[in-house]
């Protein structure tokens, strides 16, 4: 999913977390593959044990965005968001989808959501939600990473640019782009309890629940999961196969959910025939 949820969580114990990494190589290359959220609860401690050695070990950082393009995101969205004419939503939802966008809408300021495309007003929503949630990006894993890896003087560098990632829901058909926002109204009531459960999920390594999580998300919308997660998985796992031809050691950190499942970034090497094994 996109890099653009962005929380400002408030103060939260600290949380122990082991999220799941795997590791492709072959006689001169290691590209670790590791599950990232975006943005976590404060405190969270995640980047020990064999997370901790493939930062240290890896001669490169490959993220969905590199901080450059991170940094225009915002400027790219307020671009690409806006519709050419407002559309009330009133007439884009009716019954649960209206009173779930209604409520989430009250619980801070307006989105005004009638001078947006769909695709724009799901991202707001889950933005929303992620400061619902008490989860902050500057917490999330790619910012941290970042971080350390701009102290060891390591390079950063990214599979999109922010224009691609947001041009993926840009360029969504608009009967896909209304089904995801009616399924994200619909479901809001239930949304913060979801992505606790998937935060759960991601910090015990637990894939099967990841795995279950995101599916029943993104199966529900069949046009959508195609473009925002088959098909940049399959692009993604056609650059490390690509990477494997140059040596040396890269920590791969994208979306968990872009990790589990058939189609699965490490499903994808493996149906390749490569060596890809699970490291923690």
């Amino acid at each position: 999913m996109p890099c653009l949820l962005m929380g400002c969580g408030t103060a939260e114990p600290e949380r122990q977390a082991r999220p799941a990494m795997w590791l492709v190589a072959d006689d001169d290359t290691r590209i670790y593959l590791l599950g990232t959220m975006h943005a976590l609860p404060r405190g969270t401690d995640w980047d020990d044990g064999e997370v901790a050695n493939a930062i240290r070990s890896a001669d490169e950082l490959i993220l969905e965005l590199p901080p450059a393009e991170l940094a225009v995101a915002g400027d790219v969205f307020q671009r690409l968001a806006p519709r050419d004419a407002p559309l009330a939503m009133e007439a884009r939802l009716s019954g649960k989808a209206l009173i779930g966008y209604r409520a989430l809408e009250a619980s801070g300021r307006s989105f005004s959501g009638d001078g947006f495309d769909d695709w724009a007003v799901v991202v707001l929503m889950g933005r929303r939600v992620a400061e619902n949630a008490a989860l902050s990006s500057s917490d999330g894993v790619e910012t941290i990473l970042s971080d350390k890896f701009k102290a060891a003087d390591k390079p950063i560098g990214g599979l999109e640019t922010a224009e691609e990632q947001l041009m993926l829901f840009e360029t969504l058909d608009a009967a896909t782009q209304r089904a995801l926002l009616t399924r994200a109204a619909e479901e809001s009531g239930e949304a913060v309890k979801d992505v606790a459960a998937l935060t759960a999920a991601w910090s015990r390594g637990d894939v099967a629940a990841l795995e279950n999580v995101v599916n029943e998300d993104v199966d529900a919308v069949p046009a959508a999961r195609k473009a925002i997660i088959t098909d940049r998985n399959r692009r993604w796992s056609a650059w490390a196969k690509k990477r494997l031809e140059q040596p040396g050691t890269v920590l791969m950190a994208v979306g968990a959910g872009h990790l589990v499942g058939t189609d699965g970034v490490p499903a994808m090497l493996g149906a390749e025939g490569l060596k890809v094994s699970r490291v923690q």
